[in-house]
């Protein structure tokens, strides 16, 4: 039998299909019911497979360019002017659920960039989306002269193992050997269990403190949440961005030393 043309369907899969089934031609109505019952088995298949492919992924392929979007719009709004300062983080950091002007960064001080993605992490598992970890992100936000790097997460760390956590902290501090940074644990919000929040502030508490980082722990600090009890609202966005623009203005601040 001779094959028809490969089709490739919308998640990346091919097959192919017969020229009697695309035309629907033949001489005999059985065999034309056996062949079309043969087409729709197959696109059937290639669904279930596509469907499959994509869960062991952890995200369907048009959530994650829809964060990669947001991730893109929120790279593009710089705001302030003094010291540059590079905001690495997760949804929090784009403001998700809301304005990206309304996003903590910018009540930062400094000219502040934001190189965030929602749903990463330190951990290379923590996203969905494949490896978008902090680690694997920050080289190329990175420019001269960046006096102070504000890496903010760990809500999407919960259930990924210490070690991992701690692995990608290592490659992480790492990647930013020579700059000043200071790392902003999770706050405890709602919708993560209150252990697991603890847990990984913990955690980064002990690994910023080994690397002679300055740690900022948010778990005392009290927000304001989105339905979702996981994002923080506008007001929510505003108090955590004023508390961690108390702490930067020790860093960046002319004859300022880091203090853990």
């Amino acid at each position: 039998m001779t094959r028809g043309p490969r089709r490739t369907g919308r998640f990346g899969c091919d097959f192919a299909v017969s020229p009697t089934i695309l035309s629907g031609t033949t001489d005999d109505p059985g065999v034309t019911r056996h062949r079309l019952l043969l087409a729709t088995v197959v696109v059937v298949l290639t669904a279930a497979v596509s469907t499959t492919i994509w869960a062991r992924a952890g995200a369907r392929p048009d959530h994650c360019a829809a964060v990669a979007e947001r991730a893109h719009a929120r790279a593009g709004l710089v705001t302030g002017s003094g010291p540059e300062v590079l905001v690495v983080g997760d949804s929090y950091s784009v403001g998700a659920g809301l304005r990206t002007d309304q996003s903590w960064p910018v009540r930062l001080p400094g000219r502040v960039r934001v190189d965030g993605f929602s749903g990463s992490g330190f951990s290379a598992g923590a996203s969905g989306c494949g490896d978008v970890s902090y680690a694997r992100r920050v080289a190329s936000a990175l420019r001269p002269g960046t006096a102070l790097v504000v890496v903010e997460g760990g809500l999407n760390d919960y259930d990924q193992p210490v070690a991992a956590l701690a692995a990608g902290f290592d490659r992480l501090m790492a990647a930013l050997a020579g700059h000043r940074v200071l790392v902003v644990g999770p706050p405890p919000a709602p919708e993560r269990p209150a252990g697991t929040v603890a847990t990984v502030d913990a955690v980064l508490s002990r690994l910023a403190a080994a690397h002679g980082t300055p740690y900022l722990s948010m778990t005392g600090v009290e927000l304001t949440y989105q339905r979702d009890r996981l994002h923080p609202d506008a007001a929510g966005q505003r108090v955590f961005g004023d508390v961690v623009a108390e702490r930067v203005r020790t860093l960046v601040t002319p004859g300022s030393r880091l203090r853990p």
